[in-house]
């Protein structure tokens, strides 16, 4: 059972695991979660100005967010990071200092705002057209008709799809170390992996990964709950009613006294 011990040691060794819980609470937890909220934020508002200008009419618009859409998508993602974060290091240092850190998020907003901007397409696309010409015969402009009915449909129905991209941001957030964050800037899998390196040991970089997926996990499932809430809408299914209960409701009732009555 030797390998069986090696393996133990290797990954669950709950001695590591608990030196190295305060940094990842404290430190790699808070950064991932800044770091993932506000990329998904910037996310969120550049997706919806590329969503808006995917469905223009007007080329001038619709080709540079096709074109945006594409470069982003297609990029593997950790290149992307290294291409702003190298790249725009002088330039950030005048306003940030030496910490790569919002370049980090910057890189992740460029990559989120590409895919969430293909889901609020999608799901303003998806609207019935007659609810844009029934706002326009009442007297509605294009752009009220969309801000106040079609917008808030679409948005509404790629819900569930812009909480799995929140997960797709938390996964993405760990290639940020390759910037060289400071010790105060680190996420959940550098301070995993530098505990790692320090004890010779995987186990922190496994407790780093449970973290993960306590993020994720619950995300998940909360993902297919709104997919179904909307799917099925809030009413319950109940069972039909039997057509002879109708019957019987239509009948008049005898009167207890009559009742009585008669058989007297």
């Amino acid at each position: 059972m030797d390998w069986f011990d090696n393996i133990v040691k290797t990954f669950f060794d709950f001695e590591a695991m608990i030196v190295v819980l305060p940094q990842l609470l404290g430190t790699g937890l808070v950064n991932t979660l800044i770091i993932s909220i506000a990329a998904t934020v910037i996310g969120v508002v550049l997706g919806m100005i590329v969503a808006v200008m995917g469905i223009s009419t007007s080329r001038w618009l619709r080709i540079p967010a096709r074109i945006y859409t594409d470069i982003f998508r297609g990029l593997p993602a950790i290149l992307t990071i290294l291409l702003i974060g190298q790249g725009f290091a002088r330039f950030s240092q005048s306003l940030f200092g030496p910490s790569p850190y919002p370049l980090g998020i910057l890189a992740l907003s460029l990559i989120a705002s590409a895919y969430i901007g293909e889901i609020f397409r999608a799901g303003i696309q998806s609207v019935d057209r007659g609810q844009l010409e029934a706002c326009r015969a009442l007297g509605m402009s294009y752009g009220k008709a969309m801000r106040l009915v079609v917008v808030p449909q679409g948005i509404r129905r790629v819900l569930p799809a812009l909480v799995n991209q929140f997960i797709a941001i938390v996964k993405d957030s760990s290639l940020v170390y390759f910037l060289g964050l400071l010790v105060s800037e680190r996420e959940l899998f550098r301070v995993g992996q530098d505990a790692a390196v320090l004890t010779g040991n995987l186990s922190p970089l496994v407790m780093a990964g449970l973290f993960y997926l306590m993020i994720t996990i619950p995300l998940t499932h909360l993902v297919n709950y709104f997919d179904n809430r909307f799917r099925t809408g809030r009413r319950k299914a109940t069972p039909p009613k039997s057509g002879l209960d109708e019957v019987d409701e239509l009948q008049p009732q005898t009167p207890v006294a009559l009742t009585y009555g008669s058989n007297t």
